[in-house]
């Protein structure tokens, strides 16, 4: 297949170059386009009140690559429009990711910019996939103060086999979705993450999440905190949290003409 790929952890990050092996190693012929800096949390926004740059460069991916000053949803929408040669008619599918952290639950999915840069894809008529991994707090931190994975051999392992997985899945659910359904599938892997990780079909945990910035300073302004979510999701649903929770990888089909 011919895949657009981008993330919003931006072009440096480790996981997106995992993706973009793996995806290569199963054969695919691969266009990168990615937001120059990190750009988690801007969900589906663009830049509408400054202009956008972007440029051709080489990071090593051994495909095309872009970077674009702006979000993810500017990645792939710039990228459709102006970078790709033939746009979206050209194109069979956009996987996103791996994003730094999961894509989980009611109230993280609509904030995700992996989830939005694969929406964008979707608006365009193409089936799209974003992909997410669990990691612990020390590994996060290491790998977004820059840290390579050479340097963390169990995160590697677990990174390698979740991108394995990635490429084994775009290959059966892009062709199944087909162009124009505006459905993203939502891939979330656990750690560890192995060869043999179960794959099982989940909803969104129904959460309710207080309390995302702190009380105001002296100079009145507040400051994003990560929060501890309530979950409500009722009992019996197979949710992506319990999943991941469970060892298994979460698949959840994110379809927006049920919105």
């Amino acid at each position: 297949m011919r895949l657009l790929i981008s993330n919003d952890d931006g072009i440096r990050s480790p996981l997106l170059h995992a993706l973009v092996a793996a995806l290569a190693a199963a054969g695919h012929e691969l266009f990168v386009v990615a937001p120059l800096h990190e750009q988690s949390w801007t969900g589906a926004s663009k830049c509408r009140h400054r202009p956008v740059a972007s440029a051709r460069t080489d990071h090593g991916l051994g495909a095309p690559t872009w970077t674009v000053d702006g979000t993810p949803a500017d990645c792939v929408n710039i990228a459709l429009a102006h970078l790709l040669p033939g746009g979206a008619a050209a194109l069979d599918g956009v996987v996103t990711g791996i994003n730094l952290g999961l894509n989980t639950t009611l109230g993280f999915i609509a904030a995700s910019g992996t989830i939005a840069a694969a929406w964008e894809g979707a608006l365009h008529g193409l089936p799209a996939m974003a992909c997410s991994q669990d990691l612990s707090f020390e590994e996060w931190r290491a790998l977004t103060g820059g840290r390579s994975l050479a340097e963390l051999p169990a995160a590697r392992a677990t990174i390698e086999a979740s991108a394995a997985h990635a490429a084994r899945l775009a290959a059966e659910l892009l062709p199944a979705t087909g162009p124009g359904r505006f459905v993203v599938h939502n891939l979330n892997f656990p750690r560890p993450c192995t060869a043999g990780s179960e794959v099982v079909r989940t909803v969104p945990a129904r959460v309710i999440v207080p309390g995302l910035f702190s009380p105001a300073a002296d100079d009145g302004t507040h400051r994003f905190v990560f929060s501890d979510v309530i979950d409500r999701s009722p009992p019996g649903l197979v949710t992506d949290k319990a999943a991941v929770a469970a060892g298994r990888i979460s698949h959840g089909i994110l379809d927006y003409t049920r919105l």
